[in-house]
């Protein structure tokens, strides 16, 4: 009898997996479909980007026509993009309560308008515009390929993931990111198959058109410690609070500029005066675009004691008052100068520290400690590994929940670990 119940146990498991054959098999082709869209689309759009950077660092002139960028890409949002300017929370509230396909004009319009702002002299990043590309031409297949109402939240995590793959060139961060960025504390792990291949796919994709991906290298990695692990938290902590304090000062801008501005496209009219005036007084461009030549600097050298609060106080203005594009590639360079800096306190190397910073700032204003520490292992190598994770999960502890995506859901409280109800 005993024997029968085993057989019959090990039966029902067998027919159990086998019925999981067509589910893999359909979103592995949806997830390919997705990753091949988002990664072309990726490619695209980085290296018109690369071009107009170029562009506006040898015609810096362009810069003080930033305000009237503004005011262009403010009214033609204002205008043609109402239903789809919340961007990355329009995608998370979507994953939550799914009601409409996303337009596929986001794609468009943030797209355009992320050029623009890097054309004429924004501080921003892409991440975002890589995410709402992923995600808005990933709801494009809901309709053709006849998806259910439940399953329209995992495409739009595929697509999400995809994005972050291929802009970063990061394909384990991106598909963990496209399923813990939703809600602060708790995973949704039915879509870590379609997220997996969709970020693995697209970013082969986007390397496959050319796209290369910028190199950070750590030096002077010691051996885990106990020192070093106190060191770690210490950094990690702040790291937190300057990602909490980034995240509460854009949210503050918007609130602001909403109040005290009535007609939308103003605002990014007055933000462009305030950032054009910011780079003429300062004299230089150090402060605007991606900086990628910045966030270089402090792995192989030193860098101001304040140039991670002059971007963020430039992203801030830029973004919160309306102009487009992302807030990531920004938080690497305020947590890769940030850690540079905290260098002449805290006894690890600059090149370590910016390592830790450069992953642990978004940890904590995005609310993706594991995301992050994947990032870490891609970019940086196993090595860097202990440090770069007690860094992220401090920091993430220690960055409240304020978080730069507004439509986080709250999983749990973070300083609630004993309560029952929060497992």
């Amino acid at each position: 009898m005993q024997f029968k119940t085993i057989k019959t146990i090990k039966s029902i498991q067998h027919i159990e997996q086998v019925s999981l054959l067509p589910q893999l098999f359909k979103w592995f082709v949806i997830s390919m479909l997705v990753a091949g869209l988002t990664g072309t689309a990726v490619a695209g759009f980085d290296y018109v980007l690369d071009l107009v950077t170029n562009w506006r660092e040898t015609h810096l002139w362009i810069i003080a026509l930033l305000p009237f960028c503004g005011l262009f890409a403010g009214w033609v949002y204002h205008v043609y993009g109402k239903s789809v300017e919340r961007g990355n929370n329009l995608l998370i509230d979507e994953i939550h309560t799914p009601q409409v396909i996303i337009p596929l004009r986001m794609s468009i319009l943030i797209v355009a308008g992320t050029w623009l702002t890097h054309l004429f002299g924004g501080s921003a990043g892409r991440e975002g515009t890589a995410v709402q590309l992923g995600g808005s031409l990933a709801d494009q297949l809901t309709g053709p390929l006849r998806l259910k109402p439940d399953e329209r939240p995992i495409l739009l995590m595929a697509g999400m993931s995809a994005g972050f793959a291929a802009v970063f060139g990061t394909p384990l961060a991106g598909a963990v990111f496209g399923f813990e960025v939703l809600a602060l504390g708790k995973v949704r792990y039915n879509a870590i198959f379609p997220c997996f291949v969709a970020a693995l796919t697209a970013d082969q994709v986007c390397r496959a058109w050319g796209i290369q991906h910028e190199i950070y290298q750590i030096v002077d990695i010691p051996a885990p410690s106990f020192s070093g692990l106190l060191c770690a938290i210490a950094a990690g902590a702040i790291f937190g609070i300057v990602g909490m304090l980034f995240a509460k000062t854009d949210h503050s801008i918007r609130h602001v500029f909403a109040k005290k501005i009535s007609y939308p496209p103003l605002r990014p009219f007055i933000g462009g005066v305030i950032v054009a005036t910011a780079v003429w007084v300062l004299g230089t461009t150090r402060y605007i675009g991606l900086g990628i030549e910045t966030i270089s600097e402090s792995f192989s050298g030193r860098v101001g004691p304040l140039d991670f609060l002059a971007k963020l106080l430039f992203t801030a203005m830029t973004l919160g008052s309306g102009f487009k594009g992302g807030e990531v590639t920004p938080l690497f360079f305020i947590g890769s100068t940030l850690g540079n800096t905290l260098s002449s306190i805290l006894p690890l190397s600059p090149s370590l520290l910016a390592g830790m910073g450069f992953v642990a700032v978004f940890a904590g204003a995005a609310n993706v400690p594991l995301a992050s520490t994947i990032l870490a292992l891609e970019v940086f190598g196993p090595k860097v590994g202990v440090f770069a994770g007690v860094a992220c999960v401090v920091s993430f502890i220690f960055s409240g929940h304020a978080g730069i995506y507004s439509a986080q859901r709250l999983g749990f409280q973070k300083g609630a670990w004993n309560r029952a109800e929060d497992l």
